[in-house]
């Protein structure tokens, strides 16, 4: 089987200073991939590449074994860290959006996932808080059957008490031949559905390591390895 994401000597420079430097990694279909690291590390500018959003100093991302382009925008959901919608659309206006801008977008999911969290279709996006703005954004990547969703803190300004339908949004939305990466600071929260984690620190993969092997190692949560590795 092959890898669907695959990252060969990323490096990403401004000026002096390097986002990303040298990162190396695959990724298989069917695994949900918690990307860690604290601010700084790379995440970010990792992910933007990946969606085609960003080009890198040097290195190669392939996703379905194809060089970022057209093809594989056409295949990868990206969830942003921030608002990428105008804040005039109603969130009806941003499903109609996504039917038309993508064939694998599936308009009755996205509008039941958005009943289900209360959003009405007339809500503005303006009008709506910033975590009532990462549901929806989330639920319109979710209603995408791709082959990579890659997702910049999907849960940052979700309250708790949706934490847990998100969680199951996001579980129970990709397909056995894709692949799911998402960035987060809220580990304990998210690592209970993780395959496994790769470890980002100052612009190089620390450490990619399945998560049930690294918690028999360690003998202790990925929250708490987190934290001891990345202590101050």
């Amino acid at each position: 089987m092959d890898a669907v994401y695959e990252v060969h000597g990323l490096t990403k420079r401004y000026g002096r200073s390097a986002a990303l430097n040298g990162v190396d990694f695959a990724v298989m279909p069917g695994r949900l991939v918690g990307l860690l690291g604290p601010n700084g590390s790379g995440k970010t500018t990792l992910l933007k590449i990946s969606a085609g959003l960003l080009q890198p100093t040097a290195g190669s991302v392939l996703i379905n074994q194809t060089p970022v382009g057209v093809y594989t925008k056409a295949i990868t959901s990206y969830l942003p860290d921030r608002m990428a919608l105008p804040t005039e659309f109603t969130a009806g206006d941003a499903v109609s959006l996504y039917n038309d801008f993508f064939a694998d977008f599936d308009k009755a999911k996205a509008l039941a996932m958005l009943s289900d969290l209360g959003i009405n279709s007339r809500d503005k996006i303006d009008a709506m808080s910033k975590g009532t703005q990462e549901k929806m954004q989330l639920c319109l990547t979710m209603s995408r059957a791709a082959k990579l969703y890659l997702l910049d803190e999907p849960l940052g300004g979700v309250d708790p008490a949706a934490r847990d339908y998100i969680l199951s949004t996001i579980l129970h939305n990709y397909s056995e031949d894709a692949a799911l990466v998402l960035s987060t600071h809220l580990i304990g929260d998210i690592e209970k559905v993780l395959d496994e984690v790769i470890l980002l620190q100052e612009g190089k993969v620390l450490r990619q390591a399945a998560v049930d092997e690294l918690r028999e190692e360690t003998g202790e949560s990925v929250d708490a390895y987190f934290r001891e590795v990345y202590k101050c």
